[in-house]
């Protein structure tokens, strides 16, 4: 356990080092926004989710059981928090503008078709179920494993597989219904 930098610093922490929290604060924060933006579908909501996650983490970092994966207990509370919200809210919450990082050099009609992609799949995400999102948000966004995903939503690793096929054809389906004309 050495080797994982998370377990390091965790325990840097929990030592008393006060320069520990902001160096997972760094690592998973930008993570940790865009899991929760994509299930919530906008911006401020997903940087009030991502500092609610950190504020709770700082409180319950002594919680945190080192036998498991820090990035796994860190994700599935910050799901968790997004996904209560969207419950809260419905899912009906209005689409902003995505903040993707833009590439510079891109020419304006690239990066106008890049817009108008994200803003179909953003569109599409926010119509599926908040279970559906929170499985194709970890795969795809996130860039979890399957075994992950199984680690943080805490169910069988077989289960997300079916839940990813399944999320995944509903996705596929309504960006059909989403293709500009």
């Amino acid at each position: 356990m050495d080797s994982d930098p998370d377990q390091a610093l965790v325990s840097r922490h929990r030592s008393g080092d006060r320069a520990a929290f902001p160096l997972l604060v760094a690592r998973y924060q930008r993570p940790l926004y865009n899991a929760a933006y994509r299930v919530l579908g906008n911006a401020d909501d997903a940087a009030d989710v991502t500092q609610d996650v950190f504020m709770r983490i700082s409180q319950r970092l002594d919680d945190y059981d080192d036998r498991y994966r820090f990035f796994s207990w860190i994700y599935r509370i910050a799901l968790n928090a997004a996904l209560n919200l969207a419950r809260h809210n419905g899912h009906a919450e209005p689409l902003e503008d995505d903040d993707a990082v833009e590439d510079p050099h891109a020419d304006p009609e690239w990066r106008a078709a890049q817009a108008e992609l994200s803003a179909r799949v953003q569109a599409a995400l926010m119509k599926l179920r908040v279970g559906d999102r929170a499985v194709l948000v970890l795969r795809h966004f996130s860039e979890c494993s399957y075994l992950e995903i199984a680690a943080i939503l805490e169910i069988e690793e077989k289960t997300v597989k079916s839940r990813l096929h399944e999320a995944r054809m509903r996705m596929r389906e309504l960006l059909g219904e989403l293709h500009p004309a």
